[in-house]
């Protein structure tokens, strides 16, 4: 005799024939899991024992197609009472669904291709991003208000000071970015585009962390500069869509475009989040603030520099997936680190 195990419930005993009429009829399923009186049967469901048997039951159909379908009902397949409104207003599944699912059409339809559009879809990838960030590294000291004003802040700062004063021009070291020697180019990309760049996306960490009520733990620091990096990446990605990917070929503009969308703003926002997590040991350890802050630009602007001479080659996708990996690790030796500052 056997039993039927379906969602946490046991069915039977059913001998074997009373088990193969089942199945015929549908009531019993061929994936169904079975187990016997004594127990012994581990692993097994119905198609199994129906086998061993040597019997090979036939479904029976409920008729044709037609009248399968008026078996399932007309007004559950077209459910008129239930669409309303009133009704799908009320439903926040539904209501998720289509903003995540449905706003880049609904941009694209109505927008163009203007520069809104651009923004408004970097916008809707970045939210995403801004969500796995939240349900990953929030801490009860991260305020939602907080988080949207770094978002933005950050990107006003970028706008200002690079964009009107031009500020990167000051440092000089940009202009190796072009030099024929891979030693040049790095200097130019780690301390020309990196330190500039990275110091930018900290401003807003050490603002909050000068008006902070309360001293921040590492990881909230962490969170918003994630939220920082992200701006900035948001920002930048905009820039380049409409600039210098509108130059490149078709395939190289397409791929830029996802990359500016996607994975860069992800870089970026790793790097500015282990910038936040030495801006927090900074004013924990007051005493030590100088070499940490120091080092909440120079690291960052050294993976930046690295990952911008090294590009989408094998070494240069390391370096993305050791900046993750070192974030990680920070955040996972900070309770050691904090005991090693501790006098």
């Amino acid at each position: 005799m056997y039993y039927i195990l379906r969602n946490g419930q046991q069915f039977g005993p059913y001998d074997i024939n009373a088990l193969a009429h089942y199945v015929s009829q549908g009531n019993v399923l061929l994936h169904d899991r079975i187990t016997d009186a004594s127990g012994t049967l581990h692993n097994m469901v119905v198609k199994d024992i129906l086998k061993a048997a040597g019997i090979k039951p036939t479904i029976a159909s409920n008729g044709s197609i037609l009248k399968q379908i008026g078996t399932i009902g007309w007004d559950l397949l077209l459910p008129r009472k239930s669409i309303s409104y009133k009704n799908l207003k009320n439903d926040k599944r539904l209501l998720l669904i289509s903003i995540i699912g449905l706003t880049p059409a609904f941009l694209i339809r109505f927008t163009g291709s203007s520069y809104f559009t651009f923004y408004a879809i970097a916008l809707y990838f970045s939210l995403i991003w801004a969500l796995f960030f939240y349900y990953v590294f929030k801490t009860p000291q991260v305020r939602n208000k907080t988080t949207v004003g770094v978002f933005f802040a950050t990107q006003g700062v970028i706008f200002i000071l690079i964009d009107l004063l031009r500020f990167d021009r000051i440092n000089p070291l940009y202009a190796l970015v072009d030099a024929p020697s891979i030693f040049l180019r790095f200097i130019g990309y780690f301390l020309g585009v990196g330190l500039t760049e990275e110091a930018v996306k900290a401003l807003a960490l050490y603002w909050l962390s000068r008006r902070a009520r309360e001293p921040q733990v590492p990881q909230t620091m962490v969170f918003y500069g994630l939220i920082s990096g992200l701006g900035f990446g948001v920002f930048e990605g905009v820039v380049y869509q409409l600039t210098v990917n509108r130059q490149l070929g078709y395939k190289d503009s397409f791929f830029m475009n996802i990359a500016r969308l996607t994975s860069l703003p992800f870089l970026h926002a790793i790097w500015a989040g282990i910038a936040g997590y030495f801006v927090a040991m900074g004013y924990l350890f007051p005493r030590n603030r100088k070499s940490l802050w120091l080092l909440s630009i120079a690291i960052p602007a050294l993976l930046h520099g690295l990952y911008d001479t090294l590009g989408w080659s094998i070494p240069g996708l390391v370096i993305c997936y050791a900046s993750v990996g070192l974030l990680v690790i920070y955040l996972q030796r900070a309770h050691d680190f904090q005991n090693r500052m501790v006098p």
